[in-house]
């Protein structure tokens, strides 16, 4: 190339032979490019098939990047499977200390505590002589009106301080680490961009402060923070391997497998966390990452069972024994559940966002630690005095699942039977039962007002496990009803073909899992995973037919109230740009009606391939904000060409004033393969033609938005130029609202 100038005045910068550092990247808040993103990848790829077979350094290199992926996931599954091993014992030790501490140790919990003492009797199981009460370790007396209060203030201190401690680390320290963290890793799979969120300072604090906020006794749950706990691992691993780290499309593909590992851990459910991250986060779920994914939560599974932090040996979060088989006709209470499931999930979305909402356009928002204190003391005050709020809402949720037998002693399973009898045949319900479903009605109001404002709160909280509880404690109230109904009238036409007198016939532990998936399902609007999730959680595998009665009832109810689920609604109120894959636009315009600028508005700022300098592309930066520029041949003849980044033309023409000799603003800028001959005398010219978009995604002006919409999901396009008669004629934007 002759007669350019640059043979003079010096070197004609080509990114396509020397690569700018920064270009192909993305700021912060923005959106990726999934189709650079891909093209990226399948060349870097083909680049390392075809050096493969030149030496033996080059095959080991292309070997090792094939089982790449493979090794992150198996490192994924170790990491994420400790972490959730060690937050479930944490959190099982802190809670139990706010009611006393073990002077055997004080690092074990009330049930580690007596496990290995000798003079538990069966009465008493949870009481041995080295698990002490505040009480008694204080005033030596764990009986009477002032151990009592003493017992209440040590429970309100440390439920206090532990939220304390929580909202200030996460203040100070990781201001990402709080509330659940799905809408925002939604959000980043759809390729958005949040620098920090998923980072080793988020994952730190969010570990220590989710066992802090759990243990505080507050209506929250430790599951979907363990999914942003899962994707900050993986985000964090990804640095190891630079097929992952250079490319944003392929680090998201290892997000939704890291997605699917945190519900894998957090309920031991690998193969309902996989179906998860397909149905409610992911927005590109290719083949590849179903198997990695089913991979990676089958690593963490067996991680966490190796761990064992419930004791028991098994993986299972509540595993149920149900001895009794469902019939059809309690299709109908299971119905009536998934009813209020639904009723109940649109009305906490509905009032959770409203409140929300107020905090964050008035002046409480400015007060997110007094906030935080003043539910966690009200939470307290309210809870302790209930024996089924005190607890912590898995061991609560474990309770109601429960199925009596001879060897209960809870309140619930007080029924009066023959003292002849070594079974429980008719089961009347005793005096422990209804003081325990006093105590039940009076918790599940609770929790459904408790858990409104909790929900959005500075520190880590999920989501699931107060859905399930409210779910839970309906459906316990609703199962002693039934089986008491069907007790004192098993003459009744509607009992009496398939629950004869005598017969056990009603399991109401069922009846507590079918209304915890509904409630679930209602606020989710999760349907396919949940059922799985739900089976694997408890081991019912005959129930099947009754959670999914339930939840798809559950779902068409929310549904018809409101189309958005809590996730969806918080990325929404956060204003983050999403379009919902699952959601169906009924869109009656064309391309022409939504596309930027209007036709009535100034022509679209454009750039063309030649004749244009330096310094007039720096001011048309200067004085616009828009993410990219179409090239054109001529602004006669406005002719398409490509489209180049905003971000990559800033650093390519600072990169050039800064190592190309003689630039300034005065050069001419080329985006041409091929420099014209330029004269001997003047400056030096720029050759940007490799940060051109030469494939820029074009549909027409009268292309129905509705295929508009669809190309945008299903491609992941950033934007889409739109043509007239073959001419560029104006842009889509990905964050325009096409409703």
């Amino acid at each position: 190339m002759t007669g350019n100038g640059a043979g003079s005045n010096g070197k004609l910068m080509d990114l396509l032979d020397e690569p700018v550092p920064g270009v192909g990247t993305y700021e912060d808040f923005n959106t990726i490019d999934w189709v650079r993103e891909k093209s990226k990848d399948r060349d870097r790829h083909r680049e390392i098939t075809s050096k493969s077979e030149q030496s033996t350094w080059d095959l080991l290199h292309s070997i090792s990047d094939a089982f790449s992926g493979w090794l992150l996931m198996l490192l994924i599954g170790l990491l994420s499977g400790a972490l959730a091993g060690c937050i479930d014992i944490s959190a099982h030790w802190l809670t139990d200390l706010k009611e006393g501490v073990c002077l055997s140790g004080f690092w074990f919990n009330h049930e580690h505590c007596c496990w290995g003492s000798n003079q538990t009797t069966f009465q008493e199981r949870d009481r041995c002589p080295q698990w002490q009460s505040w009480a008694e370790l204080l005033g030596g007396s764990s009986e009477g009106a002032a151990a009592y209060i003493v017992n209440y203030l040590m429970f309100m201190l440390c439920a206090l301080l532990f939220s304390f401690l929580a909202v200030i680390l996460v203040r100070a320290f990781a201001p990402y680490a709080c509330g659940s963290g799905i809408p925002e890793i939604k959000t980043i799979l759809s390729g958005f961009i949040i620098r920090g969120y998923l980072g080793k300072w988020t994952l730190i604090i969010k570990t220590i402060t989710l066992v802090l906020a759990v243990s505080s006794g507050l209506s929250l749950g430790k599951e979907g923070p363990l999914v942003h706990v899962a994707c900050c691992c993986a985000n964090i691993l990804c640095h190891l391997f630079t097929k992952y780290r250079q490319n944003e499309a392929k680090r998201r593909e290892v997000l939704s497998a890291a997605a699917a590992v945190g519900v894998s851990v957090a309920f031991g459910a690998p193969i309902g966390g996989v179906l998860f991250s397909l149905e409610e986060v992911s927005y590109y779920f290719p083949l590849k990452t179903l198997w990695r994914s089913f991979f990676a939560a089958l690593v963490a599974a067996f991680t966490l069972r190796s761990i064992n932090p419930f004791g028991n040996s098994r993986l299972v979060l509540f595993y149920v024994e149900f001895h009794t088989p469902w019939h059809m006709v309690e299709l109908v209470p299971f119905i009536l559940l998934g009813i209020f499931g639904g009723l109940w999930g649109a009305l906490f979305i509905r009032a959770n966002i409203a409140w929300c909402r107020r905090r964050k356009t008035t002046r409480l928002g400015h007060y997110p630690v007094l906030e935080v204190l003043v539910v966690t003391g009200i939470t307290a005050l309210l809870s302790f005095p209930n024996s089924y709020t005190r607890m912590s809402g898995s061991e609560l949720i474990s309770e109601l699942f429960n199925d009596c037998s001879l060897l209960d002693s809870s309140q619930l399973c007080d029924y009066n039977s023959s003292e002849n009898s070594n079974t429980l045949p008719d089961r009347p319900a005793g005096p422990g039962v209804y003081t325990a479903l006093w105590q039940l009605a009076l918790a599940l109001f609770f929790k459904m007002l408790v858990t409104v404002v909790t929900f959005g709160m500075k520190v880590p909280s999920g989501l699931f496990i107060p859905s399930m509880a409210v779910g839970a404690i309906a459906g316990r109230l609703l199962g002693v009803a039934m089986e008491q109904m069907a007790l004192n009238h098993h003459d009744w036409l509607i009992v009496k073909g398939w629950c004869s007198s005598g017969a056990d016939c009603i399991t109401p532990g069922l009846y507590a899992m079918v209304g915890a998936a509904a409630c679930l399902g209602g606020v989710t609007r999760m349907t396919i995973s949940l059922v799985v999730i739900m089976f694997e959680l408890t081991g019912g595998l005959e129930y099947i037919v009754p959670l999914m009665a339930a939840i798809m009832t559950s779902k068409w109810v929310a549904d018809a109230l409101g189309r958005e689920g809590i996730y969806e609604a918080h990325i929404r109120l956060n204003g983050y740009p999403f379009l919902e894959t699952k959601e169906e636009y009924g869109h009656k315009t064309l391309a022409q009606d939504v596309m930027r600028p209007r036709q009535s508005d100034p022509l679209l700022v454009v750039l063309t391939q030649e004749g244009m300098s330096v310094g007039e592309i720096e001011g048309v930066i200067a004085d616009t904000d828009y993410s990219g520029f179409p090239v054109v041949v001529s602004q006669e003849s406005q002719r398409l060409v490509g489209f180049v980044l905003r971000r990559d033309l800033v650093i390519s023409l600072d990169n050039a004033r800064k190592r190309q000799e003689g630039v300034v603003s005065a050069s001419l800028v080329f985006f041409l393969e091929h420099v014209p001959p330029q004269p001997f005398s003047g400056p030096p010219v720029v050759k940007l033609r490799g940060i051109l978009d030469l494939s820029p995604f074009t549909v027409t002006d009268h292309t129905p938005m509705a295929i508009a919409v669809d190309i945008f999901r299903k491609l992941g396009l950033r934007q889409c130029l739109v043509t007239h008669n073959g001419l560029f004629a104006l842009q889509i934007n990905k964050y325009i609202d096409p409703m």
